[in-house]
């Protein structure tokens, strides 16, 4: 075989891996509505409808009251991709910076931040982990956060990203998250920018906070890992 015939065959065969890699992907949004999935609320009497809303392609979350969308079914080990974007417009200061999160393996009792893993989604933040109520988090000390008692995050563990790879605010970001096991790897736009360990493998919804700032998300899509 010629070398641009070795070239040719490389590339086709690249392409299909990666085909064949997104194919196993499955969407956990339908792209129409919010019918496979619930949520919680701070405030008891709002309504989801209050907060989400399916718009141009997107779920549109508009950040009040706090609380969360969830998934009904609940996962263990997955590829996750998410894509997301601050809505166009919106102003990041030192006294206001738009938050949200993806929450993962969720459990326990149902709260503002309940029990369960953060890929954190906070403008400028994406790709820091945290735990929450006891579920503990490790990598690199030198990043290493930690606290006790909080009453909105319980007993709580973290680990900063190591490197930053959003884009501007307004513009479109791709979280991919690698949960397998006890091993957890997120990466931003391409770039793995975060990689830590857990102590508990166990099953639950996946998680899209409504914390403070409009946010929209056009892809959810998860594959099982064995």
């Amino acid at each position: 075989m010629n070398r641009r015939a070795a070239l040719a065959a490389a590339l086709l065969l690249a392409v299909a891996a990666a085909s064949s890699h997104a194919a196993d992907l499955v969407p956990l949004w339908n792209g129409r509505d919010l019918s496979n999935w619930t949520y919680f609320l701070v405030v008891p009497k709002a309504k989801m409808e209050d907060v989400w809303s399916v718009h141009d392609g997107m779920i549109v979350c508009k950040g009040e009251p706090l609380g969360l969308l969830m998934t009904k079914d609940k996962f263990t080990s997955y590829r996750l991709v998410v894509e997301w974007r601050w809505a166009p417009g919106t102003v990041v200061t030192p006294e206001k910076t738009p938050n949200s999160g993806v929450l993962l393996r969720i459990n326990g009792e149902m709260r503002q931040i309940p029990r369960s893993i953060e890929s954190q989604l906070r403008s400028g933040d994406a790709g820091d982990v945290y735990g929450f109520w006891g579920m503990k988090v490790a990598g690199d000390p030198a990043r290493a956060k930690s606290a006790t008692g909080n009453p909105v995050l319980g007993d709580m563990t973290g680990v900063s990203k190591a490197t930053g790879a959003e884009n501007p605010v307004g513009e479109w970001n791709r979280y991919e998250i690698v949960l397998d096991g006890t091993k957890l790897e997120v990466s931003v736009n391409g770039k793995r920018v975060n990689s830590v360990t857990l102590d508990e493998v166990l099953a639950g919804p996946i998680g899209l906070q409504s914390e403070g700032g409009e946010i929209h998300f056009r892809r959810v899509d998860l594959q099982p890992l064995p």
